[in-house]
């Protein structure tokens, strides 16, 4: 399977383009480069999907996937549904090997479907999966399938790490981590407009982060931040792109910390802007934590934010160590600490000689060793 353009896979995952997050681009960017209409993608029917999958090279095959809470399983119809299509798709195609996304519920329909029509089952493992989910059966089941797939893509060592943990083998393993369009997220000029947009200027710093509003990425500790960094005269607004469950409790926040004027929440922007944002901010932050369990896995928005030529900053939990090299590309810090967040962020701000440095490094970084092409290379040549 080392020729891009004849890559005859089925894909199973729930998360894929125009879904946002960084899983849904990492499948989207990947799979559309590896293989052409011969490569088929089976996944969920979210809006502006149709549309999306004209143009889209491969074959898209979107499903209705949805949980019912008076199921037992809740989510058995979603298994059903996502085992026929396959099932239909490799009975009248011809494929050589089947992708899942995760390990439920699509690992657990390419192992069905990989048994009955003996082909190789590639499982992609993210982290958080594995250390959040404790209920025994689902537990169980993940831990079934990793153990029956052929090859397991972790998106990092910490990920693998986390494998090993639960019994799974290294030699199993292959640690390969998402990457960024480097022709896309790259250093520009031209963001003033986005800067007049919530009313400030060059003179002014941005601290941006982008990503589910969860609790977990610590957008919390950065606006506990904002009014020390202004208290030691840094004119400093922050910007965070996103949605979540978090959203309320983060407005609260700002407004208990009398920072609500300095805080702004955009919400979903275009595609087109989200490059432009990185650049127009002086420090990107996501410095994330774990909560109960819940952690991350890799970071992609770091990549991206390195790409533009900017320095980060990052929590030491989960497996951010492969997307950010302290003191190299950024700051690695223990972000359970508001105080810890609040000195990066102020040191970052202060000292433009180590922010160009940084910045450089991970500009330099991205470039030689996570384009996409490159990420595909790597994905091919492990299976």
């Amino acid at each position: 399977m080392t020729d891009n353009s004849k890559s005859r896979l089925l894909v199973i995952t729930e998360l894929f383009l125009p879904t946002k997050g960084g899983t849904a681009v990492w499948f989207d960017e990947c799979y559309s480069r590896m293989g052409n209409k011969e490569l088929h993608i089976v996944t969920a029917n979210v809006e502006g999907g149709t549309e999306y999958d004209k143009t889209h090279n491969n074959t898209v095959h979107r499903v209705t996937l949805n949980r019912y809470k008076w199921l037992r399983p809740e989510s058995i119809i979603m298994y059903i549904k996502l085992f026929f299509v396959s099932f239909n798709i490799i009975l009248f195609n011809k494929i050589d090997a089947i992708h899942a996304g995760k390990a439920l519920p699509e690992g657990l329909v390419g192992f069905m479907v990989a048994a009955i029509f003996r082909k190789p089952l590639v499982i992609y493992a993210h982290g958080e999966e594995i250390t959040t989910w404790r209920q025994t059966n689902k537990f169980k089941a993940m831990k079934f399938v990793y153990h029956h797939a052929d090859k397991i893509i972790a998106n990092s060592r910490f990920t693998k790490n986390e494998l090993n943990k639960i019994g799974i083998k290294s030699d199993k393993i292959v640690v390969i981590s998402p990457g960024v369009d480097v022709e896309r997220f790259k250093p520009m000029d031209d963001v003033e407009d986005l800067l007049k947009s919530i009313n400030i200027t060059k003179k002014q710093k941005v601290i941006l982060s982008v990503g589910r509003f969860s609790r977990r990425k610590g957008f919390d500790q950065i606006i506990k931040s904002l009014s020390s960094l202004r208290a030691n005269h840094i004119d400093v607004h922050y910007v965070i792109i996103g949605i979540g469950e978090d959203k309320e409790y983060l407005e609260q926040l700002a407004i208990s910390e009398s920072v609500q004027n300095y805080v702004h929440m955009l919400g979903h922007i275009s595609m087109k802007d989200l490059p432009r944002w990185y650049n127009a901010a002086d420090v990107f932050a996501m410095p994330n934590r774990e909560i109960n369990g819940d952690t991350e896995g890799f970071g992609m928005v770091f990549l991206e934010a390195s790409a533009c030529g900017k320095p980060v900053i990052a929590g030491i939990a989960g497996g951010t160590a492969d997307a950010v090299v302290h003191n190299e590309t950024g700051l690695r810090i223990d972000a359970q600490s508001a105080s810890n967040v609040s000195n990066a962020l102020l040191t970052l701000l202060t000292d433009k000689k180590l922010s160009d440095r940084l910045g450089a490094n991970g500009l330099k970084r991205t470039i030689n060793g996570y384009s996409w092409d490159l990420i595909v290379s790597r994905i091919l040549n492990s299976i």
